[in-house]
């Protein structure tokens, strides 16, 4: 049974290679960020201030309110990256080579992984969420 063949000993659940990774992942690239003195939430508001969407929609997901909203672009607006929604030409200058260097960081993440190596991969963890989300739904009848 495939259940039993990833349940053995020597092998670790695919729950535990998710947490594990996660962690990784996030352990890295806070890393990459932390060289200029920025966490996440300030890249995020960096990339949403380049896109069309208003910040404040963009990062909804993530944030609790406008307070704490306005604590993550104060920093970025004192080193005088943003103002009020907008890029500043250092602003710009300085998520292009961030984006540059978070690009590089993604790229060691995959290393050694092709295309539809990454491509199976998640169309498989997108499955097995869906799986979740339709067990965890009420049926409809």
């Amino acid at each position: 049974m495939l259940i039993d063949m990833y349940m053995s000993e020597d092998n670790k659940p695919i729950g535990w290679w998710l947490k594990e990774l996660d962690r990784r992942i996030e352990a890295s690239f806070e890393q990459v960020l932390a060289q200029d003195g920025l966490d996440r939430r300030q890249w995020q508001v960096l990339n949403a201030a380049a896109g069309d969407e208003p910040i404040a929609v963009a990062l909804a997901p993530f944030l609790s309110g406008t307070d704490e909203l306005a604590a993550v672009i104060a920093p970025l607006e004192a080193r005088g990256w943003l103002v009020g929604e907008e890029l500043t030409p250092d602003g710009q200058a300085a998520l292009e080579a961030l984006t540059a260097r978070v690009t590089a960081h993604r790229r060691q993440v995959t290393a050694g992984i092709d295309a539809k190596e990454y491509t199976v991969t998640v169309g498989v963890l997108r499955r097995m969420a869906a799986n979740l989300s339709a067990a965890a739904s009420p049926e409809r009848g």
